[in-house]
């Protein structure tokens, strides 16, 4: 195992070689390494513990990684989670517990999400006992796929999307370093091509430095040095969308979505929706979710919601995309404007409530279906039919002792039934006064 996997710099891509060397080169990141940051402290006088690096691609956590790796006197294994097996592990342990604490081994660990439970608890002790000091390095959220054993020893970084300002300052930096940039190339890059990048890498450094790379190749086959719009655009592909079914985009997407529509902000709720549609999001799954929105935070206020919503689903299914979005368009907007209550599923969790704290109510007598047992127990004996009396409303009781559990709101449609209902209940109050 060695801890440089690269000897010969000039072959390595843009995004690889251009890398910071010291906290002065380091781009972004600055609640992490600042002066007077507690990580910088922990680099700087090397008392490493284990880190977890997590955050978006292309934001420095690999690059950080490698300057710890460059800054540390430990021994340095720089490796990846989808080939450091069972049998890597025990390799590393080996060696570790051969030297008998006489020499500090730093593990560089890309992608750690990818190692199962039982990995993680192998290598677990070693790192608990500080012979190892771990780097976990990953683009998801390390509390959904990291041991609380391994989290609870490391400390977490969490790295933000570099902004626009970051990228600007990276592209240009790569332009005109000599050592391990561009600079010797002597490119020039006009100001929209720069833009245009930019917005391409959306906080991704990596993805601006490839194209640099791409458009330098090119212009150099050609003999020119000016990388221009339409160097820039025949050098990537069109605009992709950061959007992955399986990670936290995809849950950050759908509760920003949901949250505009709950919100009854209809811009925001189509923006969202069109993000996740134009990403490959399943259009089902977008009207599912509203379908439980209508009713648990419209409900009685608008009960037309519910009805969109789920013949929604019917024609979605049945035209098909892209058609399907502009019925959805229209969901999305009646839905966000509509007047919204969450009454009914409140009413719902105080019912949970009053089962799991309180005497749980039997069925009362008259209430018991009588066509079976009517004669022998006495099911359903004095029960009244509610359609033989006026307005078709008798009081009697439903439940043995009496509880309110829904409250309607003053709002749309349920304004009518709060008031309905009010009135049902002051008549069986005024019953038992007398």
């Amino acid at each position: 195992m060695t801890a440089e996997l690269f000897k010969h710099k000039k072959n390595l891509l843009l995004s690889a070689r251009f890398l910071p060397e010291s906290f002065d080169e380091f781009v972004g990141q600055q609640h992490l390494l600042s002066k007077d940051a507690v990580l910088r402290t922990l680099i700087e006088e090397d008392k490493l513990f284990s880190l977890i690096f997590y955050g978006p691609s292309g934001t420095g956590k690999t690059a950080l990684a490698k300057l710890i790796a460059k800054k540390t006197t430990a021994e340095v294994i720089h490796t990846n989670a989808t080939v450091f097996g069972i049998s890597e592990m025990k390799e590393l342990i080996n060696t570790v517990k051969h030297y008998h604490q006489e020499k500090k081994f730093l593990l560089i660990l890309d992608e750690i999400h990818h190692l199962n439970r039982h990995q993680q608890n192998v290598l677990l002790p070693e790192v608990e006992n500080g012979n190892i000091i771990l780097i976990g390095i990953t683009t998801e959220n390390p509390f959904y796929y990291v041991n609380q054993a391994l989290l609870s020893r490391s400390f977490i970084a969490e790295f933000k999307k570099l902004t626009d300002e970051d990228i600007k300052t990276i592209i240009y930096r790569a332009l005109t370093d000599n050592s391990k940039g561009l600079g010797s190339l002597n490119l020039t890059i006009d100001e929209d091509a720069c833009e245009y990048i930019i917005h391409y890498a959306d906080g991704d450094a990596r993805k601006a430095l490839n194209v640099l790379d791409l458009s330098a190749i090119y212009l150099t086959k050609k003999g020119q040095k000016n990388i221009s719009l339409d160097v820039v655009k025949k050098c990537i592909p069109p605009l992709s969308l950061k959007y992955d079914k399986s990670s936290d985009y995809h849950y950050d997407h759908i509760s920003a979505f949901i949250k505009s529509v709950r919100g009854s902000d209809p811009d925001a709720a189509l923006y969202w929706m069109e993000k996740m549609l134009m990403a490959g999001e399943d259009p089902r799954y977008i009207i599912r979710r509203l379908i439980i929105l209508a009713a648990e935070d419209i409900g009685n206020a608008d009960p037309f919601a519910l009805v969109l919503a789920t013949s929604a689903l019917e024609a979605i299914e049945f035209v098909g995309m892209p058609e399907a979005e502009i019925i959805l368009a229209e969901v999305v907007c009646y839905l966000a404007c509509a007047e919204k209550s969450n009454a009914s599923y409140e009413a719902l969790q105080n019912v949970k409530n009053e089962l799991e704290t309180q005497k749980v109510q039997e069925v009362p007598q008259h209430l018991k279906n009588g066509h079976r047992d009517a004669e022998k127990f006495g099911h359903g004996k004095g029960y009244l039919y509610p359609h033989d009396y006026e307005g078709s409303f008798v009081i009697q009781k439903y439940m043995e002792y009496e509880k309110y559990f829904y409250f309607p709101k003053d709002v749309g449609k349920e304004k009518e039934i709060k008031q309905r209902l009010e009135k049902l209940r002051q008549a069986k109050i005024e019953k038992d006064k007398k």
